[in-house]
């Protein structure tokens, strides 16, 4: 299942994990400060229960059950941007299991003529979504299977320029998003982004290890790109394959969190564990997520 695939079927459950250990809430290692969130991405969530013959977007309860017992905070869905309205009834699923609406990912044609159209359909969405309570939709300009060109690249500058000023004014924050493909040519397309537009219009969601495996050291994206920053997505690998929690490995998580406290960048954390060829399953989702929430408090909030 990949990201595309998924923005159709999200979720998890706690059928696939054992029960989630009572050391998340010891002396030790207190609830999440009110100036700190911490959430789930579904997409990992999804491939566990694809792994199981099931179907994701069918066990909601189970999911928001299971993060709001380990202690998280909140979960990132997708954007509806064709049906507005269903982005308040995925809010309202959120409170009531404890969880908090705080971010939504989408993609979308941003560089050729359909741009406008995707502006004006996620920003009808973010109406919605601000009703709701929903604080920054993250966005992934839509890969075209080969680098853009510069004019295509003119275009999403435009489009994402539009975007992040029209979520502006509702109040909803644009966090841009990157996989491998705006990562070529020395992560042309992803410098673009940020070269040709302003801080306070176009925000950073900071994709850690996607942005360290497109070949950007994240020290460097951090020194570029920090004050950009209105969310995070947050994974972690061993020798280059996805690690099955979040834990160490790859990437420096205590200097990239060390810098995000310095420098004082919104404290959004989403976890978003994923397998793929060669990923080592040893636990279940739910025990994954558990220990993934105690690395990044320990990491990121202590």
């Amino acid at each position: 299942m990949n990201r595309r695939q998924f923005l159709k079927t999200t979720a998890a459950t706690t059928a696939l994990g054992a029960t989630v250990p009572t050391a998340l809430f010891s002396a030790e290692n207190p609830p999440t400060t009110p100036d700190v969130l911490i959430g789930s991405q579904l997409y990992g969530w999804g491939q566990y229960y694809q792994r199981a013959g099931k179907d994701a977007s069918e066990h909601y309860d189970e999911i928001f059950s299971a993060l709001r017992d380990a202690g998280y905070d909140y979960a990132e869905g997708n954007l509806d941007s064709g049906a507005p309205e269903n982005n308040s009834v995925f809010a309202e699923k959120l409170k009531a299991k404890g969880l908090r609406p705080v971010s939504l990912y989408t993609g979308g044609a941003l560089h050729n003529d359909r741009a406008e159209i995707t502006v004006e359909k996620i920003v009808l969405a973010g109406k919605a979504c601000k009703e709701a309570g929903f604080q920054v939709i993250n966005c992934n300009p839509e890969p075209i299977g080969h680098e853009k060109t510069d004019a295509e690249l003119a275009t999403q500058v435009k489009a994402l320029k539009q975007l992040g000023g029209e979520l502006n004014k509702i109040g909803i924050k644009l966090g841009i998003h990157h996989h491998t493909p705006a990562m070529a040519s020395g992560a042309r397309e992803f410098h673009h982004n940020f070269d040709q537009t302003e801080a306070g219009t176009v925000g950073f969601c900071y994709d850690v290890h996607w942005v360290f495996r497109g070949g950007v050291q994240p020290a460097d994206a951090l020194k570029q790109y920090g004050d950009r920053v209105v969310s995070w997505h947050l994974r972690q690998s061993r020798e280059g394959i996805w690690w099955e929690d979040l834990a160490t490995g790859d990437i420096d998580y205590p200097k990239v969190a060390e810098y995000a406290r310095k420098n004082g960048l919104p404290p959004l954390y989403t976890v978003e564990l994923a397998i793929e060829q060669g990923t080592k399953i040893t636990r279940g989702v739910v025990d994954n997520h558990a220990r993934s929430l105690t690395f990044v408090r320990e990491v990121f909030v202590a």
